[in-house]
């Protein structure tokens, strides 16, 4: 296989990781301007303004797995650029809070349809030696977008006046087209053709674009691994094991309060007593921190494993999660909260954020792949779109019930990072350097 040929088209279509990333965070910017604008209630705020987006995900997640299977991968993949920059002017443009939360719900829905397309076609296309880091690249790319996501908010805080918010939220639009154009030329899963549509010269010349050397070893592989059927229902007892780890790993994934820090980090920190433009440009070095572990990550999950990588992550939360809790109890300054969230932001990426996405794409066999995703991804966004949804209530200074001190929802995930380092090391197996057919071999009971 061509590596080159391998690397630009996983690199095209990780590119949707940095659309779902910069999508996610920008709303961080622009969150305090809406609430002093529209002059909302806490929970109208949380519902509609800062949530919206999430139910959209929700929604995206849920049904991703159809146009996945339906459309292909690639035109999923098409798709959801469009709707990314549909809902970047839409929201940029918006009168009032209700077309402004229609449209964030629109790129929502973009959100969550790439977090099953994206690593679905990933895991397909690449060899079980360099799956780790194909597959995390999209991650990588999602933790890029948050950090220039922050990056941009704090360049536009300032330029435009009382419109600071609309150019922050409608610049997405630029890299959601660039996209759009890319994926265009790139080869759909061949996977998916010979599984789903039976298109065997496709996946021939699929295969020839991927650079892969050996093509008619490559079909019998995959027509080997199809057994006598093309497509299943996932809702079956034979694949009990792999709904209940996708489930776990994402349900933990946002009880440690990824999102939470990513979405308020910048009322978390002036609550620690920085202004608003120091408080952005902290949240610009929680982005980079970030980046950098993701980095770490990526190089790390094919040498030392998914299962080590998500051990030192849990005990990272658990220390960091512990002493956040602790400065805003205390009252410690703003530098050592600051430090502990930048440990936070590390052990996140190198755990949770470089392997959430590579191991949910790996666990199930070919004929239910995009509908396991599916399920690992809405229990991702489910629990995040709550916790986005809730936040205000507890956070809120006047209104909510923790008011100015938020320690309580810190030592909250704390102990919930404390459950997840149990389930690594009592239930979670290693993937690492595994086809994807010896993973089915393992974790899915044989047929009766």
């Amino acid at each position: 296989m061509s590596k080159n040929k391998l690397s630009n088209i996983s690199l095209a279509v990780a590119l949707a990781g940095f659309l779902f990333g910069f999508d996610t965070v920008v709303i961080s910017g622009a969150n305090l301007p809406i609430k002093e604008l529209w002059n909302t209630s806490p929970w109208f705020h949380g519902t509609f303004i800062m949530s919206m987006a999430l139910w959209g995900t929700v929604l995206g997640a849920a049904l991703g797995g159809f146009p996945t299977n339906a459309w292909g991968r690639k035109k999923t993949l098409i798709f959801i650029g469009i709707l990314y920059a549909v809902s970047a002017l839409g929201s940029a443009l918006a009168p009032e809070p209700y077309s402004f939360s229609f449209f964030r719900f629109i790129g929502g829905i973009g959100v969550g349809v790439s977090s099953v397309a994206a690593p679905t076609y990933l895991s397909e296309i690449s060899p079980a030696n360099m799956r780790g880091r194909l597959v995390v690249r999209y991650q990588f790319m999602i933790v890029f977008g948050i950090m220039i996501a922050f990056f941009s908010n704090y360049l536009l805080k300032g330029v435009g006046g009382s419109i600071d918010w609309r150019l922050m939220l409608g610049v997405e639009a630029i890299p959601a087209v660039a996209y759009t154009i890319m994926v265009f030329f790139t080869p759909e899963s061949p996977r998916w053709l010979l599984v789903h549509n039976g298109d065997e010269k496709g996946a021939r010349d699929s295969l020839l674009r991927l650079g892969r050397k050996n093509i008619d070893q490559s079909i019998k592989a995959i027509l080997d691994s199809m057994g006598s059927s093309k497509s299943e229902k996932v809702w079956k007892k034979r694949y009990a094991f792999p709904i209940i780890l996708a489930f776990t790993v994402a349900f933990f994934n946002q009880l440690s309060g990824i999102n939470f820090i990513l979405y308020y980090a910048p009322e978390i920190l002036e609550r620690a007593g920085l202004a608003s433009k120091e408080s952005l440009m902290s949240a610009v070095s929680i982005g980079i921190i970030n980046i950098i572990f993701t980095f770490l990550g990526m190089y790390l999950i094919d040498r030392v494993g998914r299962k080590k990588l998500l051990l030192w992550g849990s005990f990272g939360y658990i220390i960091s999660l512990s002493m956040v809790a602790w400065a805003f109890f205390s009252g410690a300054g703003s530098g050592i909260l600051l430090g502990f969230i930048l440990l936070f932001m590390a052990s996140h990426g190198v755990g949770q954020g470089a392997v959430i996405w590579v191991f949910i794409a790996e666990i199930f066999p070919n004929q239910v792949r995009a509908f396991g995703q599916s399920i690992g991804a809405t229990t991702h966004w489910v629990f995040a779109a709550l916790i986005t949804l809730l936040t205000p209530v507890f956070l809120d200074e006047q209104e909510g019930i923790f008011g100015s001190n938020p320690w309580p929802i810190f030592a909250f995930f704390a102990i919930f990072m404390i459950i997840q380092l149990l389930f690594v090391i009592l239930v979670m197996p290693e993937t690492k350097g595994k086809s994807l057919e010896e993973l089915e071999k393992e974790l899915v009971s044989p047929k009766t």
